[in-house]
Order: structure tokens, then C-alpha cells, then sequence
């Protein structure tokens, strides 16, 4: 009889274990069609706003629209890698090394261009405003070209010194291995880790002073014209949104501290940092320009009424 009882408790264990294991299941099938309807929403409105800057001769030759076409394009890389990334890990795809370390260089040398693109874009205003006879001058298509190639430049050169720093301390066996794919299954030596936190707080502190400035300035170029219209007072409120955006980057950081845990739902805490910290910051560059620039908002609305 006794064995009875403790077969019959044994098997509503069982039970409630895996209904318990359904209901995980379908809240991660769920959380997962949210996140990639999310993203394809993202997708689409950065792809109209790329349509619309392809297809306009005098977009394509403004310093503005290049800077922002640029971050759209930086952007669109880094949430497509960053959600592989999350999946790959959420559905244990293990990964060569080799590969892993190109797809996590370029997902973190993109979270680093996104502040330096914000930056420039910040210096651009100030110069329209502040210098307008010498706008033309200084923001020509030439040095927008220019200013992105410098910022793949210095944000691609903390993964150069990483990869020196990896390839120097571990056995060549590690790349024959294969992992789940994560910045922090790279990380094996603290060097590492001091590179890859000094650059971001350094990129950080000096982007919020470069948008402080340029904020400070422009405002005082508004405050004398005394226009709550102006073209100043419209470029301050634009770096305001930028300084939201970067200090939405910057609460990212916090996510390493979020996903120390490691209990049953580690996978939707990766996922909502992925949400809140990665496609958040990114669809305000979206919001900024779609909706309150003039040029593309007039486009979209052509291309609807047309459709």
C-alpha cells in the first residue's frame, strides 16, 4: 500500500513538472514572436526611411541625412546580430569560435559606433546653427564620409587590441571549440574585460560632454533669436532626444549586472535587455527624423498616398 502512495506522488510530481515545462515552453514561444514582431516593425520603418533616402537626390548630398542613413544602416546590423545572438543562446546553437568572435566584434563594434554617430550628428547641428555661413564648407559630403570611416576606425580598434590581448594568452585549441555565442564566453582573461568597460564608460563620458556643449550652445543661439520656432530652438530640442537616446546606450551597460542570474528564466531576462536596452535606444533615431523631419515625413506621406 505504502508503495502505492509513493508511486501515485511520484507520478503528480512528474505531472506538475511537466505541465510546468509546457508552460515555460509556450511563454518562451510567445516572448519570442514578441520580440520578432518588434524587430520586424523596426526593420520596416528603418527600411522606408532608407528608401526615402535613396530615392532623393538632395538627401544623399546633405551631411545630416548621410550621418543618419548611416546610423540606421549601423543600427539595423547591430539589432539583427544582437537577436541571432539571443536565439542562437536561447536555443543552445553552439558555434565555432572563429565564427562567434567575428559576429560578437562586429555586434559590439556597432553598440560603440551608435554614441560616436550621435556625436557627430550633435557637432553638425552645432555648426548649422552656431556657423551657418561656414556650414557648407565644413559639412560636406566628403567629410561625412570621412567621419564614418573614423568611427569604424576607433570603434573597431578595442577589438583589435582584445583579439591581440586573446590570441597571445590562450591555446590555439580554444578556436577549435565550439560555444554558446556570447561576449562573455570570450572574455577569459580580466584584461579583457578592463579594455572592453574602459572604452565604453570612456566613449560614454566623452559623447555626453560633446552633446552637453553643443546643447549649451545652441540654446544660447536660441534664447537670443527668442523664437520658440527657430531653427535653434528645434536643433535643441533634437539633442535633447539624442542625449535620451545615448543615456538609454548607457543603461545597457547595466544589463551584465541583470544577467548574473541564472535560474529558470535567465533566457527571458537576456531578451528583455535585448528589447529594452538594444531596439529601444535605436527606434528613437527612427522617431526623431521620420516623424519630425519635414523631408522624410513629406515622403512618407507621398509614398502611402501614392500606394
Amino acid at each position: 500500500m505504502m508503495n502505492l502512495t509513493v508511486f501515485s506522488t511520484f507520478n503528480n510530481i512528474t505531472y506538475i513538472s511537466s505541465q510546468y515545462y509546457q508552460l515555460y515552453q509556450n511563454a518562451r514561444i510567445i516572448f519570442f514572436l514578441f520580440i520578432i514582431s518588434c524587430f520586424c516593425f523596426f526593420i520596416y520603418f528603418i527600411l522606408v526611411l532608407l528608401v526615402v533616402y535613396f530615392t532623393t537626390p538632395h538627401v544623399r548630398e546633405n551631411a545630416r541625412y548621410i550621418l543618419f542613413a548611416h546610423m540606421l544602416i549601423n543600427d539595423t546590423v547591430h539589432l539583427s546580430l544582437g537577436l541571432f545572438l539571443c536565439l542562437g543562446f536561447g536555443f543552445l546553437l553552439y558555434i565555432p569560435v572563429p565564427i562567434c568572435y567575428i559576429l560578437v566584434t562586429c555586434a559590439t563594434a556597432t553598440f560603440r559606433i551608435t554614441p560616436y554617430n550621435l556625436a557627430i550628428m550633435a557637432l553638425e547641428r552645432y555648426v548649422a546653427i552656431c556657423f551657418p555661413l561656414k556650414h557648407i564648407v565644413l559639412c560636406t559630403t566628403r567629410r561625412s564620409y570621412f567621419a564614418i570611416a573614423a568611427m569604424w576606425f576607433v570603434g573597431l580598434l578595442p577589438n583589435v587590441a582584445d583579439f591581440i590581448v586573446l590570441i597571445s594568452s590562450v591555446e590555439v585549441k580554444f578556436f577549435s571549440r565550439n560555444l554558446l555565442c556570447r561576449q562573455q564566453s570570450l572574455l577569459v582573461l580580466p584584461v579583457q574585460n578592463t579594455i572592453q568597460f574602459s572604452t565604453l564608460i570612456g566613449s560614454f563620458i566623452l559623447v555626453s560632454l560633446v552633446i552637453l556643449f553643443t546643447y549649451i550652445k545652441v540654446m544660447l543661439i536660441a534664447r537670443k533669436t527668442g523664437s520658440g520656432k527657430s531653427s535653434a530652438s528645434k536643433a535643441g530640442r533634437t539633442l535633447i532626444l539624442h542625449a535620451v537616446q545615448l543615456f538609454l546606450c548607457l543603461l545597457s551597460l547595466t544589463s551584465s549586472f541583470s544577467e548574473m542570474y541564472r535560474g529558470d528564466y535567465y533566457y527571458f531576462v537576456i531578451m528583455i535587455n535585448f528589447l529594452m536596452f538594444m531596439c529601444l535606444p535605436r527606434l528613437l533615431s527612427p522617431l526623431i527624423y521620420g516623424i519630425r523631419d519635414k523631408v522624410f515625413s513629406k515622403s512618407i506621406k507621398k509614398m502611402y498616398s501614392a500606394n
